[in-house]
């Protein structure tokens, strides 16, 4: 099937992309990434899942949470609760793995790929029972880190394994930024110098 006409869906594991983003230096543009993959087939659906913490005044994620809602994302979101480990630490529970695992096999027979942002291992079964419906999946995370964030039975499960340091003219806010002067200046260097009407350059 051409990949020009296959039905794509995004499923991001935020916490998961976050962490992996900054790992190796990246700030993720979400407008550019959803971009990236509709360039890529029929994007269906980008779903971005994240857990919420209740009571809290401000959550620093709330304005990216409600950037996606209102630009192409379906946010899955989940509050959970801070609480004390044994060790004294501050921790958050909250999983989003099953709503993820939910939505991917309710959608699967409905598109061709399937793109998951995550490198828990914890997705391997999810990701053999998609493709054994048929739907071809590929996994974004990295191994350019150290130790890799991606668990190799999650790498090996994927039919593609894309790192995320290969999207980085793409998707990452820096180099974007880096790259848009330049492209201005290219293109302005494109345009012929205006002449008037006796042939010589306009001033």
């Amino acid at each position: 099937m051409s990949s020009t006409f296959s039905k794509i869906a995004l499923f991001i594991d935020g916490p998961n992309l976050y962490a992996t983003a900054k790992t190796i230096g990246f700030d993720i543009d979400y407008k550019h990434l959803l971009k990236e993959f509709q360039s890529r087939g029929a994007l269906l659906r980008a779903f971005y899942y994240t857990a919420v913490i209740e009571d809290q005044e401000f959550s620093s994620i709330r304005p990216l949470i409600d950037w996606l809602d209102y630009n192409g994302y379906t946010v899955v979101t989940k509050a959970t609760k801070e609480f004390i480990d044994a060790s004294g630490r501050r921790k958050v529970k909250g999983n989003m793995d099953i709503e993820l695992a939910v939505d991917a096999m309710d959608l699967a027979e409905h598109i061709d790929q399937m793109v998951l942002f995550s490198g828990d291992g914890d997705f391997r079964s999810l990701v053999e029972a998609v493709q054994r419906r048929g739907v071809r999946v590929t996994v974004i995370s990295t191994v350019s880190s150290q130790p890799p964030m991606i668990a190799d039975e999650l790498r090996r499960q994927a039919d593609v394994f894309i790192d995320l340091v290969e999207l980085r003219s793409k998707v990452d806010r820096d180099s974007l930024e880096r790259a848009a002067p330049a492209r201005a200046a290219s293109s302005r260097a494109a345009i012929p110098p205006a002449r008037d009407h006796d042939g010589a350059s306009g001033q």
